[in-house]
């Protein structure tokens, strides 16, 4: 769907949107099924979702895979949605000249899997030489521990006398951060009906414009980004002016 404003001007999509997928568990409890059946559904809201910000020019897509918090859940749904994940991936490689999108990851991946690294390792690397969208996965990624590590990396670099600390800036910072060289998020939405970051994009997220949304993430439609995207060009954006 094309965005219009109220002269019927063409509004261009925002330039990145990043995605709290929320709601796979109780969408699956509705239904009488295991919470890992919710991930599956959940995982194909994600592929239609993302083809669909291909479509409309979306440049950067950022969701929120796995947190450092979701290793308490039980073993049966973390492996779910493991060999999810890496059935996805297994795909993505497979047809990677086809979508030509790039991947990016942001969090600890020495947590998982040997081969579920790789994979990852692999998708960043061979899908470096696509530049028309990007998909940024959040995996064992927390806001909070982000900044901590970034600290400690400039921390680091003081201690071998590569910066000093005066040089700091919150550009610089950025650098630290996994998301180094990417724009910060205009849009953030969370479907599910909770409304809160839950730890996403602590530091990225300054400026961005929440929309949060009473639908659970497997049941998120083209029409409901439409939706987002429509209430984004509603938002009067100042960024701390008049």
């Amino acid at each position: 769907m094309v965005q219009n404003d109220l002269s019927g001007k063409t509004l261009p999509p925002p330039q990145h949107i990043a995605i709290i997928m929320d709601g796979n568990g109780r969408w699956a409890k509705l239904r009488g099924k295991p919470r890992t059946a919710g991930h599956a559904a959940g995982a194909e809201a994600f592929r239609r979702i993302a083809n669909y910000c291909r479509t409309l020019g979306v440049k950067y897509l950022t969701v929120y895979a796995f947190s450092t918090e979701n290793w308490k859940r039980s073993q049966e749904e973390v492996s779910g949605i493991m060999t999810l994940l890496a059935r996805y991936l297994n795909e993505a490689l497979r047809d990677m000249e086809k979508n030509a999108v790039t991947f990016r990851f942001f969090g600890d991946l020495s947590k998982l899997s040997p081969a579920l690294q790789k994979l990852c390792r692999d998708a960043e690397e061979r899908s470096s030489q696509y530049h028309e969208v990007q998909v940024n996965f959040c995996l064992n990624y927390g806001g909070r521990d982000e900044i901590v590590r970034a600290a400690r990396a400039f921390a680091q670099d003081v201690a071998d006398g590569k910066r000093c600390p005066e040089e700091l800036t919150e550009q610089m910072l950025s650098g630290y951060l996994y998301s180094a060289g990417v724009p910060d998020p205009e849009l953030i939405i969370r479907p599910s009906g909770e409304q809160r970051t839950s730890n996403f994009l602590l530091w990225q997220s300054a400026y961005s414009e929440y929309v949060f949304m009473n639908v659970l993430w497997p049941d998120f439609t083209e029409r409901d980004l439409d939706a987002a995207i429509e209430e984004y060009h509603r938002r009067n954006r100042r960024f701390g002016g008049t």
